[in-house]
């Protein structure tokens, strides 16, 4: 069975909230929430809990690494799965340790070609280089800038990851030269950051476009909530440019110049953002001047969480995060028609096979990569997506004791290596890195971005 055919180049923006060792003048300063902590939604107060992230008491931990193990009848070792091989995992342990994984992202170095993963723990983040899938190499730690946390998000620009860390004081964001991943003679080593960036202090997210060297904080203690706004010129030195606070507190946000069907739109910088309970859709063309275009509820949201637009751009895909605890459903992802950036409409949505909570998906060479925390990895064909359907043609479950709906899992996924290897986080009991290859593999192409 063949799962996906190449298709046209993407390029991969993502939510960011830069800056380096640099301080911020009063003028430039972005301005601070407009809600205190006390005056925050209920709903982010609830997912800004550590306590929601409790192992469950029939979890099967998984303290050492396993090798390269075929998907064979329905197992990968102790791994539920179908269509995908387990290449490597890499428990905790052995990355760095923590308490536990958050998030994840990945570095294909331009010059080398070597493909590495950056993952989250709760005492810093592990750097690992995964050419190689079946013997994965733990390089070393960039300790957190502050204390620990279960919230550290990461993303990669040029030949700079750039790390933030949510209910963890002054942790800013960090800036770290992914160059220094080369030769290192004696791994694992323990790294220091190259910058520092303090124009908020805590950050749920991070998102860049990386078409226009422009970053996106999300969920800061600055601009409302909404997007903290930087240049990446100099990717050492971030510059603050501007807020959207209009619609306050933002989850998550993928912004992109824009080339869908809604004429009046194409190639402006569109930010799409997860609102808590909307669809928020921002023209950030002009950086002072930042425009909503629409805000947009929906039937059965309890916490609008994250999405991604499909490559051409008609279609944004969305989970929201409580929906299945609140209601009791499976798994449902949101599908909607952008063909009006100013009036999106919800065409329906898919149904998972399991009741796990859905967390953070992307979108690539026609197939939407999911990672839904109890169930795993999950990979949706996008074929029937104008009817809004989708359909499950490969699963790796990373959290095999169940597949209810608690915060325990994959955390999250990056599909966009051109081996076709996707990496998986996990978070709780049995957490750690996870590589794993699609069979057949991805056939995607090597994502857009200027080296700086």
């Amino acid at each position: 069975m063949k799962l996906w055919l190449p298709g046209s180049h993407w390029t991969l923006l993502c939510a960011a909230t830069l800056g380096a060792g640099l301080a911020v003048s009063a003028e430039a300063r972005p301005q601070e929430a407009q809600k205190s902590e006390a005056t925050v939604p209920k709903s982010r107060r609830l997912l800004l809990d550590p306590s929601r992230y409790k192992p469950e008491p029939d979890a099967l931990p998984q303290l050492q690494r396993l090798p390269f193990t075929p998907c064979v009848g329905g197992m990968a070792g102790p791994y539920p799965c179908n269509n995908v091989d387990l290449m490597a995992f890499l428990p905790l342990a052995s990355i760095g340790g923590g308490t536990t994984g958050s998030s994840l992202w990945g570095w294909t170095d331009p010059d080398t070609q070597r493909e590495y993963a950056i993952m989250g723990r709760s005492n810093g983040t592990a750097f690992v280089d995964i050419t190689d899938a079946a013997n994965s190499l733990y390089l070393g730690n960039l300790p957190t800038h502050t204390g620990s946390s279960t919230w550290r998000e990461m993303k990669a620009y040029g030949y700079y990851a750039y790390i933030v860390s949510d209910g963890n004081g002054n942790h800013g964001m960090q800036i770290f030269d992914l160059r220094r991943l080369r030769n290192i003679p004696a791994p694992p080593v323990t790294f220091t950051e190259d910058g520092w960036y303090g124009g908020f202090t805590n950050c749920h997210d991070l998102a860049l476009n990386t078409q226009t060297g422009f970053a996106y904080a999300v969920g800061t203690n600055t601009c409302a909530g909404g997007l903290h706004m930087m240049s990446l010129a100099n990717p050492l030195a971030p510059l603050f440019v501007g807020c959207f606070s209009a619609d306050g507190y933002t989850h998550d946000v993928q912004c992109v110049i824009y080339n869908g069907p809604d004429v009046g739109h194409v190639g402006q910088e569109i930010c799409f953002a997860s609102n808590e309970d909307t669809l928020t859709i921002v023209d950030v063309t002009n950086k002072n001047a930042p425009l909503m275009l629409s805000r947009t509820g929906y039937a059965g949201s309890a916490y609008t969480h994250q999405g991604w637009l499909t490559e051409n751009h008609a279609y944004f895909v969305l989970d929201d995060e409580l929906d299945e605890q609140n209601f009791g459903h499976p798994t449902w992802t949101y599908i909607w028609n952008l063909a009006d950036l100013e009036v999106p409409v919800l065409i329906g949505h898919y149904t998972g096979p399991t009741n796990a909570i859905d967390h953070n998906q992307y979108v690539t060479q026609g197939h939407t990569f999911q990672a839904n925390y109890t169930s795993g990895l999950r990979i949706l064909d996008n074929a029937g997506i104008a009817a809004g359907n989708l359909t499950e043609v490969a699963y790796f479950d990373t959290y095999p004791s169940n597949n209810n709906a608690v915060f325990a899992g994959a955390w999250n996924n990056y599909p966009f290596f051109t081996s076709g290897n996707v990496i998986v986080s996990g978070l709780g009991t049995g957490s750690g890195l996870f590589v794993v290859r699609p069979n057949p593999p991805v056939p995607v192409e090597l994502l857009s971005f200027e080296v700086r």
